[in-house]
């Protein structure tokens, strides 16, 4: 097996004394790990940073190795480490994508969004300039791996206006009119989640990460991908913070 690719770096796990296992996002091969010899030295080091862009070349005898891998820097996001916020939010949607996806199978959706997401935290640090993007990466990838939710209408009526609840339970959209007597029971589904593009506001943000929260809490982290969402919740701890 021979492939080369442009990918993007979403986990690396120390390998004997130098190497290291990186786990890497590719455009059409979905999610590839390799192992790089000398991946911890001084010189590999800051290429393997989860969200760095790498011209990356996997060889192996056969599809059942775990390839040997090089990598080139194509991209770096080093200079995103002195700000927290945005280093945390890189290090969750990569962290995120290397513990959910299966191995060798391709997502170019994915590999499109998180690209996007990963260029808006750089370009923007303050998380109201991606915070909406986070969001609807989740819920993307949500569905990608077989846990979508259906806004597209409501749950009870058919009706496709005034969609601004989530049923917990079934992850169907419920309108106002009928969700007005279990409000309380119900997730807030803010707009843009529907539609698309940006959050009006800070409290479209932190609806849309309880909602998207909830449901990869509860179908996707569980057992030995559960200590994530403890990454997840001090991320959105910064989030609050500063908004």
């Amino acid at each position: 097996m021979h492939l080369s690719a442009t990918a993007i770096v979403c986990a690396v796990l120390a390998h004997g004394e130098h190497g290291a296992v990186a786990r890497l996002m590719t455009p059409e091969d979905g999610l590839l790990p390799g192992y790089v010899r000398g991946g911890r030295s001084r010189r590999l080091k800051p290429v393997l940073l989860p969200g760095n862009i790498v011209q990356a070349e996997f060889r192996a005898r056969s599809e059942d190795q775990l390839a040997q891998l090089t990598v080139e820097l194509v991209h770096s996001r080093a200079g995103l480490l002195g700000e927290p916020l945005a280093a945390a939010a890189i290090e969750w949607a990569t962290a995120l994508t290397a513990a959910t996806l299966p191995e060798g199978q391709p997502f170019p959706t994915l590999h499109v969004a998180l690209d996007g997401l990963i260029a808006a935290i750089e370009a923007a640090p303050s998380a109201r300039g991606w915070g909406s993007a986070l969001v609807l990466y989740e819920l993307l990838l949500l569905g990608e791996i077989g846990f979508g939710l259906d806004l597209s209408a409501c749950a009870v009526t058919d009706a496709r206006d005034d969609l601004i609840y989530v049923s917990p339970k079934s992850g169907r959209a419920v309108s106002r009119v009928a969700g007005q007597d279990y409000r309380d029971r119900l997730l807030h589904l803010p707009p843009f989640m529907a539609t698309g593009g940006p959050a009006r506001d800070w409290a479209d943000i932190h609806d849309g990460l309880k909602l998207t929260g909830h449901f990869l809490g509860r179908d996707v982290l569980i057992d030995r991908r559960a200590p994530l969402l403890a990454a997840r919740e001090r991320l959105i701890d910064r989030i609050k913070r500063l908004s």
